[in-house]
């Protein structure tokens, strides 16, 4: 599953990041028929900005070093956070992240390793998405270790994320 992971990271990318082909006239219409319709929006470009980018990676980053008004700083004043456990917590931003904080104040170290992502704009929803894909490996003060595989959405606007969600996929014990 791991390697199933980032092979479709690395395609993704990689189609993102291909030499753009010539455009197809706006008067053209597929005749492929799609066994589904996208319930939230199936139109994306990559249109999104590098500064947009920047506020979601250096928010991994001050989560990673325990610098919480960093991560603060990066989220909107109000913000919906949908966990990897299902839970949903909509509210004034200060109050999320101070639950965050007690949980990392729980954690001795924090390691990120980055493997990809993707900026992803949705035209139909003029909305803003970076997703990301990494491991994180958390020690506890108690000397537990925890690692797992995330997938997460940071939805950014106006230069603030405003919604996030996470996927999680542990390892399993040896």
């Amino acid at each position: 599953m791991k390697k199933l992971i980032f092979v479709f990271a690395i395609a993704t990318i990689a189609v993102a990041c291909s030499t753009p082909k010539e455009e197809t006239p706006a008067a053209s219409v597929s005749t492929v028929v799609l066994p589904y319709t996208a319930t939230y929006s199936s139109q994306f470009s990559n249109d999104v900005s590098d500064n947009d980018l920047l506020t979601v990676l250096n928010n991994y980053k001050s989560w990673e070093t325990g610098d919480m008004p960093g991560l603060r700083s990066a989220f909107a004043d109000s913000l919906t956070f949908t966990a990897w456990n299902g839970e949903v917590t909509v509210g004034l931003t200060n109050g999320i992240v101070g639950k965050w904080g007690s949980f990392r104040d729980s954690l001795s170290s924090v390691k990120i390793e980055m493997a990809a992502w993707i900026k992803l704009h949705s035209a139909d929803k003029n909305n803003d998405l970076i997703n990301v894909w990494y491991k994180e490996v958390d020690t506890y003060k108690s000397g537990k270790v925890d690692s797992s595989d995330w997938h997460d959405i940071n939805v950014v606007a106006n230069g603030k994320i405003v919604w996030y969600g996470q996927y999680r996929r542990p390892f399993k014990a040896k």
